[in-house]
């Protein structure tokens, strides 16, 4: 059995490693699966079948939702009841990073719509490997005085990922199939790289509860018992993605169809988004984490960084115009960045079972899935109805109700 002494030690530091793990594992999953979702895929759905791309990207997200949903809850509860040598996550997050790749290459020489749509559903199974485990590490191994600042670390990773992904992603606009070669060699060697410095223990020896009827459902399905705070999280979180996506999914879009910018200076926007918000992201989640270690407050960063994202996201309906989406990005980065450095901070603070940690932090993280797919549907259903310029404030209106849920939060200051 794992020597608790030595683990009870570990917990009165600041775990430093562990903390850098968790940034480039986070950056490893999130900047392949952002850099294909909102730019490479789209790219690709537009050279298949042109005439048909906006509804498709809406599709291929639906069908993403689906999948993650059931895979999320799966693989977070299998990790939770894995012994081996290599502890309990990171053999999911290995594997899940390998099959990931492989599957990179695949969509990149897909023929058809059909053919990717089945590979991109079977991302989801592996991503949703590497998603669940990685952040229940911050449950399993990180004392919770610590938690805000190493959650700062994982929302570093977050904003590397998310946002340096549009710069890298841009350069690959005449040449995707590559570009979609780089985010997997990238997805694999941060993921080596995150579970040498986590470098958690063989758990071989620990016990693992047999499951029977009552407590077999109980593993595989969403917490009932004591969770009001834990699904205001959730549902919080997952109107904050949702609204960021009702942009970012259709990003690519908003360049040349709204404001009718040519590829070159399409890839020349994109950058520059991508560049404001990673910067600006990176750099507000260095500093909100160890910020609310110091206030001891959780709820009231969270919240308010979500409203920050709507704020952002009305600036380009007053004019299809390039600087526009350079407002948002300035406002966005910053409270996104926030966001990032806190939030699991609190969604772990909400768990109602420590010994379920990565299934439900599975569920909450769904929030991050579904809504990554859920925001470009609500898009593409506002585009075909009445057009692009009124995703912007539906996206406002989104991030409000979902502030407003955080704050009625009580168990978190």
């Amino acid at each position: 059995m794992i020597d608790e002494v030595e683990i009870k030690a570990n917990k009165s530091k600041m775990p430093l490693k562990l903390s850098l793990g968790l940034l480039i594992g986070c950056a490893g999953w999130m900047g392949p699966y952002i850099g294909l979702a909102v730019t490479l895929l789209p790219a690709k759905i537009g050279q298949l079948a042109p005439s048909s791309k906006v509804s498709l990207v809406a599709t291929f997200s639906a069908v993403a939702m689906v999948v993650a949903t059931i895979a999320n809850i799966v693989n977070g509860a299998l990790s939770d009841r894995t012994r081996s040598r290599f502890g309990k996550r990171t053999p999911w997050i290995v594997g899940g990073s390998l099959i990931s790749a492989g599957l990179f290459y695949t969509i990149s020489v897909a023929p058809n719509i059909p053919v990717l749509l089945t590979l991109w559903a079977l991302y989801q199974v592996s991503l949703n490997a590497v998603v669940a485990p990685l952040v229940a590490i911050i449950a399993d191994k990180v004392n919770p005085k610590f938690r805000g600042t190493v959650s700062s670390f994982y929302g570093v990773g977050a904003a590397m990922g998310n946002y340096g992904s549009g710069v890298i992603a841009a350069r690959f606009l005449g040449g995707i199939q590559i570009g979609i070669w780089v985010f997997a060699l990238i997805g694999i060697v941060f993921a080596i790289i995150s579970v040498i410095l986590i470098k958690e223990p063989s758990n071989k020896d620990e016990p693992r509860e047999t499951l029977h009827g009552k407590e077999l459902l109980q593993a595989f399905i969403f917490p009932i018992h004591d969770a009001r705070d834990f699904y205001l999280a959730l549902v919080g979180k997952l109107l904050m993605v949702t609204g960021q996506y009702v942009i970012v999914g259709y990003q690519l879009y908003i360049f040349t169809d709204y404001m009718k910018l040519n590829q070159s200076e399409t890839a020349n926007s994109i950058s520059a988004v991508s560049m404001i918000l990673m910067v600006t992201g990176i750099a507000f989640a260095a500093f909100a984490g160890p910020l609310v270690d110091k206030i001891g407050r959780l709820k009231l960063p969270v919240a308010l960084t979500t409203v920050m994202l709507g704020v952002g996201a009305f600036f380009p309906f007053f004019e299809a115009k390039p600087w526009t989406m350079i407002v948002y990005a300035v406002i966005a980065g910053i409270g996104m960045g926030a966001y990032n450095s806190v939030d699991q901070a609190l969604n772990v603070a909400v768990l109602p079972d420590p010994k379920t940690a990565a299934k439900d932090l599975g569920v909450i993280n769904l929030a991050n899935t579904l809504g990554q797919v859920a925001g470009p549907i609500i898009s593409g259903i506002i585009i075909s109805m009445v057009g692009y310029h009124m995703i912007f404030p539906v996206e406002t209106i989104i991030c409000v109700i979902g502030g407003g849920l955080i704050m009625m939060i009580k168990r978190v200051k």
